[in-house]
């Protein structure tokens, strides 16, 4: 027998056994769900493809804040009430913080390479202390002057071509992380090679970590298959070899240039340094560095863009109410700064409704594993099930947040009864909590504060004058969702704001010329 004959009897037995021999286990006390429509793929095929945290939500709305789905072999607990999650990701962490398997975006494209999907176990032990040093709050302070600067960089841009908004906003993003990461700054998102390298790993990884998606996820044992039978599995280990390459390569010119001398501070920089210390291979630290290249730009971005489309929808009802209070605090001469951040309550709300009123990682991010049986309410989640804190039912939860399509401000004016110190929860739960949440915080506070001061947004018209509505529903499907382009006006208050945000712009351009590749 040939080799390609015995790894495709192997791969048909393979799976035969499990459509054959292998049952799901009867428990009982689960939480509940809709009924599985096999017995072989539970409730997969109920899983809509495009979308599928609209479907969690209806769950939810019918079952309660704890649904159970039966996903091939593996039990699912849907979350769709903030306390929920809460009680079971945050209170319970020490046996909810594990990560499914991920067959697709974790064993095949990445070599079990990548921490924000690795279980525990050393790689992720490692890969969260760095980060974790690298970005939680005291430190991700030290990097407020690059994103002011990139941000009064920003400012310019919207100023001299608001109709490539979208296009702005992603290149300041990406350049505050490249810059603290790598240590070098990125001027256009379109002829940056490395940057276009990394938009197609994440609209790759985002596309195949949805879940449902791929019969592979359900039923491991098709791995057996041969690889003239699984194309999906040839096109991911295809994108396997191109992100070892890109991020190989910007660890070695970081490298390259601290042999020379003039490497700036960075984080991979900082890793180089330290990793006999931390144990990291050159790959591991490749991998790592891509975390908050991968995870931070799409969302940063995406979260800004959502505010423009709030300004646009509903700005009438809070856009007067945060330019008082902006002039009030700031005056007309300068641009707002971190240190106005504790004297602008209302631009504080503006920017925690964002985060709740559009989420962009909409399925709560990488799903959680348990790894221990708990209950919950008198109801039982088995050992080994994926945990879905579906972050749109949460955040659109008529419970915690009344009339919650309405973008609102106001009800983050006081203290409410939420679990968590966020009074959201974009930035998820427990030992998975998301490094970068400051620093995202960060981006998200003095961009919406200085686009307000400085610029009115508001509805754009057609050739007739007539005023063009946009959609607050139209956004992208995957793991990530973001607005789909939608018009807007973004013009300059007045010829003193417009002044001041072409001063301020010539002083940052010579301050960060020590960042320019």
């Amino acid at each position: 027998m040939t080799t390609y004959e015995l790894a495709l009897t192997l791969g048909l037995f393979a799976t035969l056994f499990v459509v054959f021999t292998l049952k799901p286990r009867r428990l009982t006390n689960l939480p509940p769900g809709p009924a599985p429509t096999s017995w072989l793929v539970g409730n997969r095929n109920q899983v809509p493809q495009s979308k599928p945290w609209k479907w969690f939500q209806e769950l939810n709305e019918r079952y309660g804040p704890v649904v159970y789905l039966q996903l091939g072999r593996t039990p699912t607990v849907v979350l769709g009430s903030a306390q929920a999650a809460w009680d079971i990701l945050e209170k319970k962490s020490p046996i909810t913080s594990a990560r499914p398997r991920f067959i697709m975006g974790q064993e095949i494209m990445s070599n079990n390479m990548r921490g924000l999907m690795a279980s525990s176990g050393p790689l992720w032990k490692r890969w969260r202390r760095v980060l974790h040093g690298a970005f939680m709050q005291k430190t991700a302070d030290t990097y407020r002057p690059i994103q002011s600067l990139e941000s009064k960089q920003l400012m310019a841009e919207l100023l001299k071509t608001p109709a490539k908004y979208r296009e702005h906003l992603e290149r300041y993003a990406t350049s505050v992380i490249v810059v603290i990461t790598y240590g070098r700054r990125v001027h256009n998102i379109y002829t940056d090679e490395v940057v276009c390298r990394n938009r197609e790993t994440q609209q790759y990884l985002i596309s195949i970590n949805i879940p449902g998606k791929y019969l592979v996820e359900s039923i491991p044992a098709l791995l057996y298959l041969p690889n003239f039978l699984t194309p999906w599995r040839t096109a991911a280990l295809q994108q396997r070899a191109k992100d070892i390459k890109y991020l190989t390569r910007l660890v070695n010119e970081v490298k390259s240039n601290m042999e020379a001398g003039r490497a700036q501070p960075s984080f991979c920089r900082k890793l180089l340094e330290d990793r006999e210390k931390n144990d990291m291979t050159d790959l591991e630290i490749a991998y790592t560095c891509a975390t908050p290249f991968g995870a931070g730009v799409e969302t940063s971005a995406g979260s800004l863009s959502s505010f423009m489309l709030a300004c646009v929808a509903f700005g009438p009802t809070f856009i007067p109410r945060a330019q008082a209070e902006l002039d009030s605090v700031v005056g007309f001469d300068r641009l707002p700064s971190f240190s106005d951040y504790d004297s602008l309550p209302f631009i504080r709300a503006i920017v925690n409704e964002t985060l709740r009123w559009r989420p962009v990682a909409v399925l709560g991010g990488t799903p959680h594993a348990s790894t221990e049986d708990l209950v919950y309410e008198g109801m039982y989640i088995p050992k080994g099930s994926t945990i879905i804190a579906n972050l749109w039912g949460i955040h659109l939860n008529p419970v915690d947040f009344p009339d919650p399509h309405t973008f609102n401000p106001d009800r983050f004016m006081e203290a409410r009864d939420y679990p968590g110190p966020w009074q959201h929860s974009s930035f998820g739960y427990g030992r998975r909590v998301c490094p970068g949440m400051y620093l995202a915080a960060n981006s998200t506070f003095i961009n919406i504060a200085r686009i307000l001061w400085g610029f009115n947004v508001c509805k754009a018209r057609d050739d007739s004058g007539q005023e063009i509505e946009v959609d607050t529903f139209a956004y992208t499907d995957g793991f990530n969702s973001v607005p789909l382009p939608f018009p807007v006006s973004i013009t300059p208050r007045s010829l003193s704001h417009e002044a001041v945000i072409m001063r301020e712009n010539e002083v940052a351009q010579e301050e960060m010329c020590a960042y320019d590749h």
